[in-house]
């Protein structure tokens, strides 16, 4: 695949665009891993996928437009969203939002308690894209260096999280405001719903217009 390059990155290749080859099934982390050797020691590299911010676990189609993207002013911010039936990482998650420029990084993980399991569904094409609308309005609110944000759907058992959030911000009052507002955020207007003693319930009201 060919990546486009800006910048310092540009130069240290001495070309505007690099060949690599990844395989079948590839991830913008294995893209990101084939060009790190450009990179200076400690610069955080960010991938753009046809144009738009990509998170390490999005995978990448043939006649994808990649580029990388190198910290501008202080960072390209990176946010990553994730509905999974699979169970959550909080080290994946902390390790996404690290940061050469991040002097804090906030994480939250809710879990289901008092009971044996709780079921979750999601309207996932929705539920996404309100996600990393959140996402990103936290970050520009508090000057965020990245933020991300996973909920597990399906059967979740007691003591596991069905909702991760972790940030990162250059100081910790950003950080811990952007991580509150995205969890709060998500529980509002999030298409998720959990059955609890038998009935299925979305946590709060869904916003029903303007």
């Amino acid at each position: 695949m060919t990546i486009k390059l800006f910048a310092g990155l540009k130069e240290r290749a001495g070309a505007a665009e690099i060949e690599v080859d990844l395989p079948d099934g590839a991830r913008v982390r294995d893209a990101i891993a084939a060009i790190e050797h450009l990179a200076p020691p400690g610069l955080c590299l960010v991938l753009a996928v046809n144009r738009m911010y990509a998170g390490e676990d999005q995978l990448l189609s043939p006649g994808d437009e990649l580029a990388v993207v190198p910290p501008v002013s202080g960072g390209a911010p990176r946010v990553h969203v994730a509905i999974r039936e699979e169970p959550l990482s909080l080290d994946g998650l902390a390790g996404f939002v690290a940061d050469p420029a991040a002097g804090a990084v906030v994480t939250f993980d809710g879990r289901t308690r008092e009971v044996d399991f709780l079921d979750y569904e999601a309207y996932a094409e929705m539920a996404e894209p309100v996600l990393r609308e959140v996402a990103e309005a936290a970050v520009a609110r508090h000057g965020l260096c990245a933020a991300a944000v996973e909920h597990r759907i399906g059967r979740v058992p007691l003591g596991e999280p069905s909702v991760l959030v972790a940030v990162s911000a250059g100081h910790r009052p950003e950080a811990f405001l952007g991580a509150r507002e995205i969890i709060d955020e998500l529980k509002d207007r999030a298409p998720i719903w959990k059955k609890e003693e038998g009935d299925w319930k979305h946590e709060s009201v869904p916003p029903t217009g303007p």
